[in-house]
């Protein structure tokens, strides 16, 4: 099966929506510290988009030390904490200062699975193990630390391996945990595959 590293050309797209839905079936790979290499199908995005949408943390222009990597051009990981607790993993999209971004939150296991397992402190694989935005980038290594991440190097990454899933096959609906956001918690932004079980909340 062919490989394929994502381009910058690929995230710097302008319909954010649409990134979030060519994102399904994608491979987000990791390789920190020299920790064995660990990668997953991307099961289920959401996308927030930087303009006049009140569940984005750079709705309207707001910016501050957190949102600050959402107006990079797209290419990058936005990594921000959430509760406290999760280090949750976004990647930037479309042209500078538009700050809009995808939200990945849940992937497929493919290598690295004991290493996934280790780090979560799990004992077998699951979709326990990486449906969940914090539970992946547990898994995957992913923390804070790397905020504004470039994507098209070595340490976290997105390939193209040919796994494709039709928007027929896709289920297309609210994104999670946004109802402070009014109408806009309605949009359906968020995208995972209607017969995969590795999703956080179907």
């Amino acid at each position: 099966m062919a490989t394929q590293k994502l381009s910058q050309s690929f995230y710097q797209h302008s319909d954010v929506v649409e990134v979030a839905r060519l994102l399904i079936g994608k491979v987000l790979c990791t390789h920190i510290n020299g920790r064995p290499l660990t990668s997953g199908i991307i099961t289920e995005t959401e996308a927030y988009y930087g303009r006049g949408d009140k569940a984005c943390h750079a709705n309207n222009g707001t910016r501050t030390d957190r949102t600050e990597t959402m107006y990079q051009p797209g290419g990058v990981g936005y990594i921000y904490l959430c509760y406290g607790i999760h280090h949750l993993f976004n990647v930037v999209t479309n042209v500078q200062d538009k700050a809009d971004a995808v939200l990945i939150r849940a992937i497929k296991p493919l290598e690295g699975e004991q290493e996934m397992l280790r780090r979560r402190n799990a004992e077998k694989v699951t979709p326990s193990l990486t449906a969940g935005p914090g539970r992946l980038t547990q898994a995957l290594g992913i923390t804070t630390d790397l905020d504004g991440i470039n994507l098209t190097e070595n340490t976290v990454w997105i390939e193209d391996r040919g796994y494709q899933f039709s928007k027929d096959e896709l289920t297309a609906t609210q994104r999670v945990g946004v109802a402070y956001a009014g109408e806009d918690a309605n949009l359906p932004w968020r995208f995972y595959p209607q017969e995969s079980k590795w999703v956080s909340k179907k």
